[in-house]
């Protein structure tokens, strides 16, 4: 893929060096450990607690950090930067999602109307979102709730040495699925499937997972199809990689590496060759309705 000079989103958030926040960052003065039991203990204290319980639940504030405030302990919700100093290596990839992340923009501001442009944040090791805590061993995500997508970059370096999915487009592959997710969060298919969860049998909702997943892919191809339409960049082995790429994320393919063995029912991404064929799909149609998996008898 041709991306070098090419436009950079501006809807980058680096947390990469940042700790996460936790209960770990303070705590309490051990000189003051004794007296503060006593206090807390005593009818006063259970006065003074149940203050902290009210004013937390009204304002969101962790009562913990409250009380370390009172008693010398600092900050416990305080995220710390440590220094961060990321390799050449890395910062190519950085540039490379930047530039991948304005691909997806210009494409579906085109195709989306009114289409609402989703943050990409990268993180090293581990982060907090709004849907939760996560570390890069879960991989890049999308978060509905605050409309992010997640990224640990040493990712893709684990894509060529782990799963043997290598180039570049590879890794485009991956950004374009994760912005799919907003897509259908956007479009409301996303909301519709998370509603079931719950309500239905978990073979049956991990079947309606296999179908947004693939959606995704299909979402990531049809990025493909009108990125190289419109700005020519993509070269012949580019799809190559994706759908390569693809497969190599497929459920089948994982659990065999992992288990030995494969169990359908507990699929939620789908198989391999599901994954790289509705990736082609959406490379060789360009028609967003041609995506419907949710409607077709095959996947």
């Amino acid at each position: 893929m041709k991306w070098q000079g090419r436009r950079q989103s501006n809807n980058i958030e680096d947390r990469r060096g940042q700790r996460p926040q936790n209960f770990s960052g303070g705590g309490i003065n051990p000189v003051l450990l004794g007296p503060l039991l006593k206090i807390l203990f005593s009818k006063t204290g259970l006065v003074i607690v149940g203050v902290l319980l009210l004013f937390s639940f009204l304002t969101g504030t962790n009562p913990l950090a409250l009380i370390a405030q009172f008693t010398g302990g600092g900050n416990l919700a305080s995220s710390v930067t440590a220094p961060y100093q990321p390799t050449p290596e890395e910062e190519r990839m950085a540039e490379f999602t930047a530039v991948v992340l304005a691909d997806t923009e210009d494409v579906w501001n085109e195709l989306m109307p009114g289409y609402r442009e989703p943050v990409l944040v990268l993180f090293s090791g581990q982060v907090n979102s709004a849907c939760g805590f996560a570390s890069a061993a879960s991989g890049p995500f999308y978060c509905p709730a605050d409309e992010k997508v997640y990224i640990d970059l040493s990712f893709f370096r684990d894509m060529g040495q782990k799963l043997g999915a290598h180039g570049e487009f590879a890794w485009a592959y991956v950004i374009a699925h994760e912005v799919g997710h907003h897509v259908q969060k956007l479009n409301g298919t996303l909301a519709q499937v998370q509603s079931k969860r719950g309500k239905i049998p978990e073979p049956e909702y991990n079947r309606l997972m296999v179908r947004l997943e693939l959606q995704a892919d299909f979402y990531a191809g049809l990025w493909a199809h009108h990125t190289q339409r419109m700005k020519g960049v993509i070269e012949p082995r580019d799809i190559e990689e994706a759908m390569n790429a693809a497969a190599a994320v497929g459920d089948d393919r994982l659990q065999k590496r992992a288990t030995g063995r494969i169990v359908p029912d507990s699929f939620t991404h789908g198989t391999s060759e599901q994954r790289s064929r509705w990736f082609k799909r959406g490379f060789q149609y360009g028609e967003i309705d041609m995506g419907d998996t949710f409607n077709t008898r095959e996947l």
